[in-house]
């Protein structure tokens, strides 16, 4: 089998344009390198280079394996790279931006988890719901709630995102459990505007996609405030369980129609792509899978739906 430190040694001397460079590249005298390549070229049974006192320049056959040369040692650096990210502990500063509302009620508390566990690691977290540039902004990762992420980042899901349609059970009492999508035009339902189409919600059915025309009292652009006003009594909302799941758990809100309502978005941890990902990246998005869990720990043991 062809030695591949050979190769490498040769890659260096056509990098150098010279024994002598290389050598000192290397760490290693002129003769031990002129060695190797005469030993190369001698184990491949062709002329590489072409010698005289004051040049080296390269034969057609030397050309094509300095290329081969190169990308074996360009892959080498790397697997020693790899390596270090694998092995070394995580540390440095970790920029994370996240959605509001996922943000403050998901990645922020986890933290407290997070942090003991890697004590190298400094987390500067930014909450928004802006889509920030990582490479121009310096962000290590971004997470955000969509159905579609952004084709140039890598995206690793953290879970689906589930939405319920519900309302507390005064309001059912008062009102009337709907039976089906088309129930909902003698409902009070409280319509978040960043999603679809205002004054009307989808629905899936077993006929296909249902377009319920709503009306409410309330038009609001958050879900974390349409979530209030749901916990309040004012009518029905569909609600992320990320938000409301510990509501449903406890009573304090009450799901119906849930075969009707289809995952269309995911949280995603996005990032740049990069031959190898920083280990402090690495960790943190293994971290929030584990402790995310699979089904969402705000989705299990809800409360069976009315």
């Amino acid at each position: 089998m062809l030695d591949l430190n050979l190769l490498t040694v040769f890659s260096r001397v056509v990098e150098a344009g010279s024994f002598a460079e290389a050598a000192r590249r290397l760490s290693s005298s002129r003769s031990v390198v002129s060695k190797a390549v005469a030993k190369l070229e001698v184990a491949l049974g062709a002329r590489l280079l072409n010698r005289t006192t004051r040049h080296l320049s390269l034969t057609e056959i030397g050309a094509a394996v300095a290329e081969h040369g190169r990308r074996i040692a360009e892959e080498a650096a790397d697997v020693e790279n790899l390596v270090a990210s694998l092995t070394s502990e995580p540390r440095g500063v970790l920029r994370i931006s996240a959605s509001v509302a996922f943000g403050t009620l998901h990645v922020a508390p986890a933290l407290a988890e997070f942090l003991p566990q890697y004590p190298k690691i400094k987390v500067d977290l930014t909450i928004t719901d802006r889509w920030v540039d990582l490479a121009e902004e310096g962000y290590d990762l971004m997470i955000q709630v969509t159905g579609q992420p952004q084709e140039h980042l890598v995206a690793r899901k953290l879970a689906p995102v589930r939405r319920q349609l519900c309302a507390t059970p005064e309001y059912f009492r008062q009102r009337g459990i709907p039976q089906t999508p088309m129930d909902l035009v003698t409902h009070n339902c409280l319509d978040y505007t960043r999603s679809g189409e205002q004054g009307r919600w989808l629905f899936t059915g077993p006929a296909g996609d249902i377009s319920v025309p709503v009306n409410g009292p309330l038009h609001v652009d958050d879900d974390e405030a349409l979530s209030q006003a749901v916990l309040g009594g004012l009518g029905m909302g569909l609600l992320p369980t990320f938000i409301v799941g510990k509501d449903i758990q406890s009573g304090r809100l009450q799901a119906v129609l849930s075969e009707y309502i289809p995952v269309e978005r995911h949280v995603y941890a996005m990032y740049l792509p990069t031959r190898h990902l920083p280990s402090k990246v690495r960790v943190f998005i293994d971290f929030l899978l584990t402790h995310i869990g699979t089904p969402p720990y705000w989705d299990r043991s809800e409360q069976t739906e009315i």
